[in-house]
């Protein structure tokens, strides 16, 4: 906080989710009394799971996306749709790889010509040469957050990606009942996950998560010893010397 001078715009939360065509939930429906079978249209292209990479800070500065398609050539309708700005990448595995994480760190540098930010904890960021030296010739410091802690102190998590998917998953529903006989391809993704995330993205859900987590405003008091598990019930547990495990001699 001394560092940035409690300046919220100079604070920025990154972290990668996925989004599919393939619905947990599915919407009712209404059927005839006692049919036991009602037939329906299924997805196709099961499997087709998009990595989306957000950044967000307290103010409710957003960063453009960048969507990573599971595929080796990249095709133009599938950005059709996409919020204004994204990115895009491609990767037969659709998940972030170092070199796709270096491309959206120079898009987060055309962006924020940043001083100080804070990032999440990624092997893709932290073992990336490439995007280390760049934050040291922009003047962006890394931090990263304590492993198997995100649930609690990611911003991201704790405020933005619940609202983000529900709101995917409803656009789906929309879309399907819009598009009577028509199924939900890759094709698709890019105008939904858009639609989604202009509902999302707002100032109110941006500074909540980022209080939520104590991280601004600073707040040292908001997680209590019991939110830290013990070594004997978490083998990745920190170890004893942890602020959280240490016994004072009160």
């Amino acid at each position: 906080m001394d560092t940035i001078q409690h300046n919220p715009a100079k604070l920025y939360n990154c972290n990668g989710t996925g989004v599919t065509i393939v619905q947990h939930k599915h919407m009712k429906v209404v059927g005839l009394k006692g049919k036991r079978q009602i037939t329906s249209l299924q997805y196709t292209e099961r499997g087709s799971l998009v990595t989306v990479v957000t950044c967000m800070s307290p103010t409710g500065h957003f960063i453009p996306p960048l969507l990573v398609f599971p595929r080796k050539n990249m095709k133009q309708e599938l950005m059709i749709g996409t919020p204004p700005g994204s990115i895009h990448a491609c990767h037969p595995s659709g998940w972030i790889q170092s070199e796709i994480f270096s491309q959206w760190f120079l898009h987060f540098i055309k962006h924020t010509k940043p001083t100080k930010k804070i990032l999440d904890r990624h092997y893709s960021h932290i073992r990336n040469l490439e995007v280390i030296t760049l934050a040291q010739e922009n003047h962006v410091d890394i931090i990263c957050l304590p492993p198997h802690s995100s649930h609690k102190m990611q911003p991201l998590d704790k405020a933005f990606m619940g609202p983000l998917k529900t709101f995917y998953s409803q656009e789906i529903e929309k879309w399907l009942c819009s598009h009577p006989g028509r199924v939900v391809t890759v094709y698709q993704i890019g105008e939904l996950f858009g639609n989604a995330y202009k509902l999302a993205a707002t100032g109110e859900i941006a500074a909540n998560g980022f209080r939520a987590t104590g991280l601004f405003p600073c707040d040292k008091n908001i997680y209590r010893p019991c939110d830290f598990p013990l070594p004997s019930e978490d083998k990745y547990a920190a170890p004893v010397n942890h602020p959280a495990l240490v016994k004072t001699s009160n």
